[in-house]
């Protein structure tokens, strides 16, 4: 079993930059990779990014482009995301999850198997 704990979100500015944090807990976390979907009102779930911590590649969702930034601390068994330049099309729910990546068509995701509480995330226009 693995828990996870989301921090960080809350009220950001257009143009600004967001910061998440990931905290694992439990057996064999590091056997997944960790990352981040968000979810907007009327809006369906989409993936973000995943770290890997084998090899500590990052994986981006299409709609994020190369905004987003993810490193991870072992010691601290935490993945950190950075998200640039955001607008208020980033405003949204974002849950933490830890599961396998998966590729699909040229893109990725994340198939999770455990799933935080969730941050709320709003940008100011």
């Amino acid at each position: 079993q693995v828990q996870l704990e989301e921090s960080g979100g809350g009220l950001v500015q257009t143009g600004g930059s967001l910061r998440l944090s990931c905290r694992a807990s439990g057996r064999a976390f590091s056997a997944y990779a960790m990352g981040w979907f968000r979810q907007a009102p009327g809006e369906e779930r989409e993936f973000v990014a995943a770290y890997a911590w084998t090899g500590g590649t990052t994986y981006t969702g299409d709609s994020v482009g190369g905004r987003v930034t993810m490193s991870g601390d072992k010691a601290k068994n935490t993945v950190y995301l950075q998200m640039d330049n955001v607008t208020p099309g980033d405003t949204a729910d974002y849950r933490c999850a830890a599961g396998d990546v998966i590729a699909e068509g040229g893109s990725y995701s994340l198939d999770p198997k455990y799933w935080g509480q969730g941050t709320q995330v709003t940008v100011s226009s």
